[in-house]
């Protein structure tokens, strides 16, 4: 679970994105992040027990860093109003599937994860993937629980045809998305209940096997 004054400073923080009161609540950044590394490293024991490969990570590899880079987005904004973490086998600088948790007050803390905007070959595999196997890929997608916890598979779709594939392929809807990301929100409260990180480790557990099905899509 996050304390209360973490999502605390997480709203200070949106009304307030300078540097100015950044560092005059610093002390305020690092028990905020400090506890977020605490529930990082829990759920991050909840997947060890899932899939063993877990296990090697820590909190640190998984953690992206508050600091935005303001060099080439239109957003000035010197610092991140979320928390957010990345649990994928490689660390979070992998381009590979994995889990994500988003910690941002105001309705928009989620769990979730899938790829986000994959590179072309690895497109081009998950494709093949679901064109070869869209039975099992139908199946892992429709199953009850999977549905009630994910609305649908998001992301940007391409206006045409992906190269290769014909309008009638009974997969083409699919085929046509250009990232396979899933997502539950989680109301702000949920976070700071004791089962927090059990929850969000129960997310990634119903959505482990789509997960998976991409993993062995790009090998």
């Amino acid at each position: 679970m996050l304390h209360a004054e973490t999502i605390t400073f997480l709203k200070q923080l949106a009304k307030n994105n300078n540097k100015v009161w950044f560092d005059a609540n610093r002390d305020k950044y690092t028990s905020a992040k400090d506890d977020f590394e605490v529930f990082v490293t829990e759920i991050l024991k909840g997947l060890s027990t899932m899939d063993p490969a877990y296990s090697e990570l820590k909190a640190k590899d998984c953690i992206f860093r508050i600091f935005r880079d303001v060099r080439f987005g239109k957003d000035k904004t010197p610092y991140k109003a979320h928390f957010g973490a990345s649990f994928s086998k490689g660390g979070k600088k992998s381009a590979g599937p994995g889990f994500y948790v988003h910690i941002e007050p105001g309705g928009k803390c989620f769990a979730g994860g899938g790829m986000w905007m994959p590179d072309g070959p690895a497109l081009k595999a998950v494709r093949q993937e679901i064109d070869y196997n869209l039975k099992e890929f139908t199946t892992i997608i429709e199953n009850k629980k999977f549905k009630k916890m994910f609305a649908e598979i998001s992301g940007e779709k391409l206006k045409t045809l992906p190269q290769g594939y014909a309008a009638d392929n009974p997969a083409i809807e699919l085929l046509k998305l250009k990232s396979f990301v899933v997502s539950n929100n989680m109301p702000d409260e949920a976070m700071t209940n004791k089962a927090a990180a059990k929850n969000v480790v129960e997310v990634f557990t119903t959505m482990n096997p789509f997960i998976q099905f991409l993993e062995r899509a790009v090998g």
